[in-house]
């Protein structure tokens, strides 16, 4: 299937949502997505399609819905799964990564031991906006003492640039909204 039509069903199940979470702000909601096991199972698949070819030594998600898309994909390429969260989340010792977002400040956190060292890692989330939260996961991860390459993402809002963000990423998604 191509990615056009990859994102015409996609499209075709998302809600849209305006005035949230602050009003002017259209909410591009990939809930619907979770409920419909077809557009679920079509995601999945082409995560799993689009890097067929490519090797790495663990799938880095980010709170809470990357981990939604990122552990069925860790689970079929026999991968582990790095979970990012937000302080005060994760038991044990952490480090952790200040991030802009567009709404105010933020700090992520991962476990120093389940980062491999030196090992690719691909980050995971639902939605790529402003690439702030992206941009200090991938930091993190660096810190930590991983290698990120790639990112992926259901949906891209390409309008707020958030590649500029990401200068140094391969950035995949199935979905790219030009505009609220």
């Amino acid at each position: 299937m191509y990615k056009a039509e990859i994102a015409a069903k996609l499209d075709a199940v998302i809600r849209r949502v305006p005035n949230f979470p602050k009003p002017g702000v259209l909410f591009y909601d990939i809930t619907s997505i979770l409920a419909d096991p077809e557009s679920f199972r079509l995601v999945i698949d082409s995560m799993e399609q689009r890097y067929l070819n490519d090797e790495f030594d663990a799938v880095a998600a980010i709170e809470a819905r990357g981990f939604v898309f990122a552990s069925p994909f860790a689970v079929r390429r026999g991968l582990p799964l790095v979970l990012i969260r937000k302080a005060g989340k994760l038991p044990g010792e952490t480090i952790s990564q200040k991030i802009s977002l567009e709404y105010g400040e933020d700090e992520l956190h991962v476990h120093l031991t389940d980062v491999p060292q030196g090992g690719r890692v691909l980050l995971v989330d639902d939605l790529i906006a402003t690439g702030g939260t992206l941009s200090g996961a991938a930091a993190l991860i660096r810190k930590a003492g991983g290698q990120v390459s790639d990112l992926f993402g259901v949906v891209g809002l390409p309008f707020l640039k958030y590649a500029g963000k990401l200068p140094d990423l391969e950035i995949t998604t199935l979905v790219d909204y030009q505009g609220e």
